[in-house]
């Protein structure tokens, strides 16, 4: 029998359209990715570079991290944490300044100290303004100081932390068994007057230091003078960085 004759196919010259596809897909993929990593964050990078370390048969960042130095991406929450600390600070500096000009007679004739720190903004009153010797009711020329005081806080968002603080001399009596009872009724009757004067009561807390936290020394009697006064406290809406110790 006679065989066959098959046709000996002709040499394929579009082959290389087929090289060429797949590098066109590679590269798109390439810049896809590219793109991506420009506007993710880190732990997305890390996902992406598992994947196509896995794609290739390569390492991945973290696995070369431990050869070189590992790659910083910026990190999105502290960039905005860092921003809120900014524009919280710039708030209080200028609630600071607002009540320096308020309070700018008395802060003149050294009655009236205001301080700013990473606590809030303080307001130290010294207590001769405000109370006669070992009483708690204010004195009519301190309403004045005191309501104008109100009229700056009650529209200001921040909570109020009022501190009554006393010198180290012991009172005993009977409305005053102690220096506890006089300092937290002065900063007591402080807190009422700002409510009288408009400042939430939900944002107001009075607290009775005696003579705990004492700014001066005791030993003088212009040091004792400096020890009695309140404190009026614009505390920063900052939450506090609590760091867990692990149990040992």
């Amino acid at each position: 029998m006679a065989r066959k004759k098959y046709e000996e196919q002709g040499e394929n010259h579009d082959r290389w359209l087929i090289s060429y596809a797949d590098f066109i897909t590679l590269l798109f993929a390439f810049f896809v990715v590219m793109y991506a990593i420009s506007s993710i964050n880190e732990g997305k990078y890390k996902v992406i570079s598992a994947a196509l370390g896995n794609a290739f048969g390569g390492t991945t960042a973290a696995q070369a991290s431990g050869a070189g130095q590992s790659i910083q991406l910026p990190n999105p929450l502290q960039r905005k944490r860092t921003e809120a600390m900014r524009r919280e600070r710039e708030r209080l500096t200028r609630l600071a300044a607002d009540l320096r000009t308020t309070l700018a007679p008395l802060v003149r004739e050294g009655k009236v100290r205001v301080t700013q720190n990473s606590r809030g903004v303080s307001v130290e009153i010294n207590a001769s303004v405000l109370f006669a010797p070992g009483d708690s009711t204010l004195q009519p020329e301190s309403v004045t100081a005191l309501r104008s005081l109100a009229d700056v806080l009650k529209n200001d968002p921040h909570a109020i932390q009022v501190e009554g603080h006393t010198d180290n001399v012991p009172i005993r009596n009977v409305i005053f068994p102690s220096n506890w009872e006089l300092s937290a009724m002065r900063a007591g009757s402080v807190v009422r007057l700002f409510v009288d004067a408009g400042v939430p009561g939900a944002r107001l807390t009075a607290v009775g230091l005696a003579d705990n936290e004492p700014v001066a020394s005791n030993d003088t009697a212009e040091g004792r003078a400096r020890n009695r006064r309140v404190a009026v406290t614009i505390l920063s809406a900052l939450p506090d960085v609590t760091t867990e110790i692990p149990p040992p």
